[in-house]
């Protein structure tokens, strides 16, 4: 598992998926810090790594992203720690399109 701030390559997201899930990583991403936490097991454990770096728990969202996939397709929004009540989130995806496109954005921003 590993907090990402700068690219990474395609080629790196397709081997952290073959190594745990064959054909995704999970991811968790901070939506105020820009980051995002890779290939854990579950996003719990993800969230909690950004956690202890400093993020706040309300600006993470958990998503799957599937590297040989391309354009939307390669991110799924779908996650436990996204099921949020008090924030308006009352499914696993991420229901506020706005902050589906600032997750799309962040992705493709730390992609090369």
């Amino acid at each position: 598992m590993r907090i990402v701030d700068s690219p990474i390559t395609l080629d790196e997201l397709k081997t952290m998926a073959e190594g745990l899930f064959g054909n995704l990583v999970k991811a968790v991403v901070d939506v105020e810090r820009r980051i995002m936490a890779l290939d854990g097991e579950l996003h719990a454990d993800e969230e909690a790594l950004l956690l202890e770096s400093g993020s706040r728990q309300e600006s993470l969202w958990g998503i799957n992203i599937y590297p040989e996939l391309e354009g939307p397709d390669r991110i799924e929004f779908d996650s436990m720690i996204n099921i949020r009540p008090s924030q308006g989130n009352r499914s696993r995806g991420v229901d506020d399109p706005k902050v589906r496109e600032r997750i799309i954005q962040i992705v493709a921003g730390l992609m090369k």
